[in-house]
């Protein structure tokens, strides 16, 4: 589901049946699908289900850092330091018989880094106020599509492994819209990785998907599946808007 932005619905965390009741009141509604390419395409060929809305979190900052090498604090120049990830996220326009992609979203991801941290945040375990690593946003290309080259995310305490996204889109009558949700890991490839450096300095973490609280309410459909590469992993998520 689109939400109309606003103070109140930025921190707003929906049961899947809340969310099937607003999206049937507000006519919005978000889904992912697999294999959609970027053109038109009848949705009857889409094997498409709905993507539910997940908490934004403590650590949201609109830093208005357009880019796509997130990796690099442009505050010091420093690089944060773990195994390769590169992103894409892929937003499309889902109508009754087509498709479509949609250019100029505004796609924000932000997670913690190999030791669990976030940049501009203050937290009982850390304060880093003024720094910028690992956020940005892209606005989507004329295939609906964003890249974002960043690090394999640490855990911390109380949560499975996860990247934040949030979609901002503007509709056809100049209305504002953001849907905000979490990717995730398999436990598994979390283990494998884990197991190296940066991250092995950290020890076992507690939280894995199935007992993280988040996770638990519709996490199955956020995903990703990431593909070795030469140098890392490569990921990509596709997202559908349908607003009717």
């Amino acid at each position: 589901m689109l939400n109309d932005i606003s103070p109140s619905s930025s921190n707003r965390s929906f049961t899947r049946r809340n969310m099937l009741q607003i999206m049937i009141a507000s006519g919005f509604s978000l889904l992912t699908s697999c294999g959609i390419t970027p053109q038109n395409k009848s949705t009857s060929n889409l094997a498409c289900i709905m993507t539910p809305e997940q908490t934004e979190g403590p650590y949201f900052v609109d830093e208005k850092l357009m880019r796509s090498d997130i990796r690099f604090d442009p505050t010091d120049g420093s690089i944060q330091e773990g195994v390769p990830l590169t992103l894409m996220i892929n937003v499309f326009k889902t109508g009754n018989s087509a498709c479509t992609p949609i250019k100029d979203a505004v796609v924000d991801i932000w997670h913690c880094n190999a030791e669990g941290v976030y940049s501009d945040a203050r937290d009982r375990s850390f304060d880093t106020r003024g720094r910028k690593f690992l956020r940005g946003y892209r606005l989507t290309d004329e295939e609906g599509a964003v890249k974002f080259f960043t690090v394999y995310p640490g855990w911390y305490n109380g949560r499975a492994v996860h990247i934040h996204f949030k979609i901002r889109v503007t509709d056809v009558s100049g209305k504002n819209h953001e849907f905000t949700s979490q990717l995730y890991f398999d436990d598994k490839l979390n283990d494998e990785i884990f197991a190296l450096a940066p991250y092995a300095g950290k020890g076992m973490r507690r939280i894995n998907n199935s007992n993280d609280r988040i996770y638990e309410d519709g996490g199955q459909q956020l995903m990703l599946k990431p593909k070795k590469t030469a140098d890392g992993y490569m990921a990509s998520f596709d997202v559908g808007l349908n607003f009717s």
